[in-house]
């Protein structure tokens, strides 16, 4: 069997839609895992949707994950161009449509605006139009005349009407569709430039891909593309069809949703590497049901026969959790990296901010999670004196304000506020009261966070924010519960 090779073909239409990222990886992931070539290739012959700036955004999603091209405009493997316009230039296209021409494989089409929207039809329940093959019977002079004049055309492929076509897909396995359904799909458009379909098919075999992934929405396109080759004489490659991507209401993901493309994740607080783990798992599973992968691992996993035929569900709720697994295995450094910034959103005290990274590590599935947990470090909230109330810790408000009034002359003595030295102590009033830990800490924590979930005891905070602070936020405790028994 010769080398593998495949290749991710993006529009420079702007972010990379998880769908885009997912055909990248999958044609990457099946090239490595066979030792073979994985290629790029900017398919920007649809001018009106080419967007300034989205070649960048393709070369930065493609280095930042990972999927590192062995070919492509910036690193010619011989069988460049890589970039379709540059390719069209060179008249690569018309070429090859002039052969099927030659072969009656393709054909000349004059017909203006009006001919052709007099046969819009509706076919399952959608207005298009089919065309009628009316210049396929243009004469050779008629053609040569019209050609002269400078009449606009565009090169039409000639489908046979009747009998059928038969492709197969490695996913979906054989598909077949009656020859009566194929358009005469236009090969070149009239401004020069090919379609997606054609440009498609004579790349693939110029570059020696052998192994063409792309989404399920490009099924009904296939039996057109296997023509070609065959009008061609050119061996088919091997179609492996991606399953749809759907939200968790099982509609196409659309760039509406907020976390449809790569660069919004990023954005999100999500890792890189989560990103693609999760989007590995979009549609295929390894034989064990292992979810945490690197990319080298998923090179090695990866085999597209147990991709699935069924939607894909991005899960969002699971990519949060599949990103708090990554942070957690972080190594500090790297992880404080990123969360400095967003700790530094919320804290502009002089406190020992990486103590408070530490404490949120294991607390959070994305960095802007961080924000949230921490903020009362900056600024006691308000809030409730009912949260002193806690029936596991067989706490009250009346018994809260008793401890809180006990414990403040404690802390005001108390000269080591390290988390060591404050536990102690708060253990040893503990032992003297005779009641449970809980008791105790349960008051001491609300009182100086004000909230009912933290990342840290009422020790480590009180060792962030200090002794002035802690004492602080305990006459504060004790003034509200005061003021709320009074009532």
């Amino acid at each position: 069997m010769s080398k593998v090779r495949t290749r991710f073909a993006p529009s420079p239409t702007g972010r990379m839609h998880v769908g885009n990222l997912r055909t990248a990886l999958y044609a990457y992931l099946i090239a490595k895992h066979e030792g073979g070539d994985f290629i790029l290739r900017i398919e920007d012959t649809d001018q009106e949707r080419y967007v300034e700036g989205a070649v960048d955004i393709i070369y930065r999603t493609l280095e930042k994950t990972g999927l590192l091209h062995d070919e492509g405009p910036d690193k010619d493997g011989g069988v460049g161009p890589y970039v379709q316009s540059e390719r069209q230039a060179q008249g690569i296209y018309l070429e090859y449509a002039k052969k099927l021409i030659e072969k009656g494989e393709a054909y000349y089409c004059f017909c203006d605006k009006e001919r052709l929207e007099s046969l819009r039809q509706t076919v399952a329940g959608k207005e298009i139009i089919v065309y009628d093959k009316h210049c396929l019977h243009l004469s050779k002079e008629e053609i040569e005349e019209k050609l002269a004049a400078g009449v606009p055309y565009v090169i039409r492929q000639n489908n046979p009407q009747t009998g059928t076509t038969t492709f197969h897909d490695e996913i979906y396995g054989d598909i077949t569709v009656d020859n009566a359904e194929l358009d005469d799909m236009i090969l070149i458009k009239s401004d020069g430039y090919p379609t997606y379909n054609f440009a498609n098919v004579v790349d693939d075999h110029l570059m020696g891909i052998t192994h063409v992934v792309r989404g399920n929405e490009y099924l009904s396109s296939s039996p057109k593309y296997n023509r070609l080759y065959e009008a061609f004489g050119w061996d088919v490659p091997v179609y492996v069809h991606c399953p749809l991507i759907t939200n968790e209401e099982h509609q196409k993901l659309s760039k509406r949703c907020g976390h449809s493309s790569y660069e919004d994740l990023i954005e999100q607080g999500f890792l890189t590497e989560a990103v693609v783990n999760f989007v590995a798992l979009l549609g295929w599973s390894p034989a064990d049901n292992r979810e945490i992968f690197s990319l080298e691992e998923l090179v090695k996993a990866f085999d597209y026969h147990h991709m699935s035929k069924s939607p894909a569900v991005f899960d969002y709720t699971k990519l949060k959790w599949m990103n708090g697994e990554y942070i957690k295995a972080m190594d500090f450094d790297s992880y404080f990296e990123m969360a400095e910034p967003y700790i530094r959103k919320v804290i502009t005290r002089d406190y020992d901010i990486r103590k408070i990274a530490e404490m949120v590590k294991t607390r959070i599935e994305i960095f802007p999670d961080i924000e949230n947990l921490i903020d009362f470090f900056e600024e006691l909230p308000e809030y409730d004196t009912a949260m002193y109330t806690h029936k596991k810790m067989k706490t009250t408000e009346e018994s809260s304000l008793e401890v809180l009034t006990e414990i403040l002359p404690v802390l005001e003595a108390q000269q080591d506020y390290s988390n060591d030295a404050l536990y102690q102590t708060l253990c040893d009033f503990v032992a003297e009261k005779g009641c449970k830990n809980g008791y105790v800490l349960w008051p001491v924590r609300t009182a100086v966070s004000g909230k009912q979930m933290t990342p840290a005891g009422a020790t480590e905070i009180m060792e962030i924010i200090g002794k002035e602070e802690s004492l602080k936020r305990i006459r504060t405790g004790i003034a509200l519960l005061t003021k709320a028994l009074e009532k």
